[in-house]
């Protein structure tokens, strides 16, 4: 396999650094077929992709606005919380407009759900050059990394793109809504793409600490000395992903995201405890 050394575990096998291009190579050969593969598949069932998911948080019925009026009526009839309409429709100004974001979001579905098969490839470059002893806290690495990035996609399709729908497209400079709003596919689509992709790495961040906590670049000690500065970070990230000025809608992105950060202490403290301090 790739990046064997001394230290790992067939001490006799060495590569070269051009042996670990090739074997890196045929991994993501192995993965790129996956994910093309799934996007064959996607592209042919346009109708349900595109009608029931990619189109879904244009509709009033999606699940989404449904949620947010009951919560609203709940909270006492909270103001721009309910949504009662959306005053858009898409267009396309280009003849080739639909066909390229037909591919696009076929090709974008693939590296979604082929997203854990692209960790596995990526797991199986690295796993020869781990120690034994490095190789049991790592074991889960596959299937918690795949975990955090699909509730990430999840959460940014039923959270974070409808509220971003919901306030860019009633938006209005002024209060005679003298300008109309024609946003093309390629406006939504990119909007679409953009939050759902980063919203997926960002949900990545108790891997991300376990990581720099095993280098030795964070300790659960600094991220408890700079857990306000954390939050206020985490807030105007909160505010730049939903782009409403509603203080529930930021905090419906707010509250996920300082849990994930909660959570990236303890697997900090985990670390430090089970793999840094002397026995």
């Amino acid at each position: 396999m790739a990046l064997l050394s001394k230290n790992s575990a067939n001490p006799e096998a060495e590569m070269s650094f051009m042996d670990h291009l090739e074997a890196l190579r045929w991994h993501l050969v192995r993965a790129s077929a996956v994910i093309v593969s799934l996007a064959i598949v996607i592209f042919c069932f346009p109708d349900f992709v595109f009608g029931k998911i990619i189109y879904g948080p244009l509709k009033i019925e999606f699940v989404t606005y449904q949620f947010l009026c009951k919560l609203s009526a709940k909270l006492g009839g909270v103001e721009g919380l309910c949504v009662e309409k959306i005053n858009f429709t898409l267009i396309s100004n280009q003849l080739s407009g639909q066909f390229s974001t037909h591919i696009w979001i076929s090709l974008l579905g693939g590296v979604i759900l082929g997203f854990p098969y692209l960790i596995y490839e990526v797991w199986r470059f690295i796993k020869p050059a781990l120690r034994n002893s490095e190789m049991k806290p790592v074991r889960g690495f596959v299937i918690i990394a795949s975990l955090l990035f699909l509730t990430g996609v999840v959460f940014a399709y039923y959270v974070i793109v409808p509220l971003s729908v919901q306030f860019l497209g009633n938006y209005s400079i002024t209060s005679d809504n003298f300008i109309q709003t024609l946003p093309t596919i390629d406006d939504y689509i990119s909007l679409v793409s953009t939050l759902i992709l980063a919203t997926g790495i960002v949900f990545e961040m108790p891997i991300l600490v376990y990581f720099l906590t095993r280098m030795g670049i964070f300790t659960p000690a600094f991220m408890k000395k700079f857990r306000r500065h954390a939050i206020v970070v985490l807030l105007i990230l909160a505010a730049i992903i939903t782009p409403s000025p509603d203080i529930t809608s930021q905090m419906l992105v707010f509250i996920p995201l300082y849990v994930l950060y909660e959570i990236s202490i303890y697997v900090s403290k985990y670390v430090e405890n089970k793999y840094l301090k002397p026995v």
